[in-house]
């Protein structure tokens, strides 16, 4: 339904989990696809896996976003995957907690969109899709710092949105709940009963279940897409109904 032929499309934190399935879907609606992230390992095997061409960046570099936009030229997607979390409240989160989260969720967004969107405004077209989370838009427990980070994600999307509404270039965010990616999988083994730990997680959502990667995946298919044109300034929930309440 949504075809993304002769188009180009950027993605951070690629290598992997929602990034990776991101990359998979643009592929297979026909856009000739970058995956962009710093574990070069899993990069190089999901592009070519997927039929996409990998680049090495850290985000948090601001020179290393702007050499890599020099790089790739310009792009009618860009899609802000990459981030990391961190679990603690203010008694056990430090300042550096804090700057590493975002150095990497906030700054790396802020870097990939001054490096690409340039080009994009030029020609007067382009999609940005930023990877935000249902803790952008309501806090989640002993998540101070992650909170914090995509709270501001959610902000600077809707400023871009604002400040480029009329340039053809369009600025949304997608906000998942809980996903069954392999880092989660992983985690979950290390838990003494990784059946009920999946089920405690899970059961924050109302339809008791997390997300796939495929369909947080399915969601950044439409925003890239031109059926979505009418689509900016947006925070596209996908947490199964956990943000309307328990």
């Amino acid at each position: 339904m949504f075809d993304l032929k002769n188009r180009i499309a950027l993605v951070t934190g690629g290598a992997s989990g929602i990034g990776a399935a991101m990359a998979e879907t643009f592929v297979q609606s026909g856009a000739s696809v970058w995956i962009a992230d710093r574990n070069e390992a899993d990069g190089h095997a999901t592009a070519a896996r997927i039929g996409a061409t990998f680049i090495a960046l850290d985000v948090a570099s601001e020179i290393a976003c702007a050499q890599t936009a020099e790089t790739v030229g310009a792009l009618d997607i860009l899609a802000n995957v990459a981030g990391i979390g961190h679990v603690g409240s203010l008694l056990t989160t430090t300042a550096g907690d804090l700057d590493k989260l975002y150095a990497v969720n906030v700054r790396g967004v802020f870097n990939c969109c001054k490096a690409f969107t340039p080009a994009m405004l030029e020609r007067k077209s382009g999609s940005v899709i930023n990877m935000a989370s249902i803790a952008g838009v309501i806090a989640v427990r002993e998540r101070l710092a992650y909170t914090t980070t995509k709270f501001a994600v959610v902000g600077l999307t809707k400023a871009l949105a604002l400040d480029h509404s009329h340039t053809g270039v369009r600025f949304n965010c997608i906000c998942p709940g809980r996903v069954e990616t392999p880092f989660v999988l992983a985690r979950l083994k290390e838990y003494p009963d990784p059946q009920a730990a999946y089920r405690d997680m899970a059961s924050t959502q109302l339809n008791g279940r997390m997300a796939k990667p495929e369909e947080v995946a399915t969601a950044a298919l439409y925003l890239a897409a031109d059926e979505s044109a009418m689509v900016t300034g947006s925070t596209l929930m996908l947490d199964g109904g956990w943000s309307a309440g328990k």
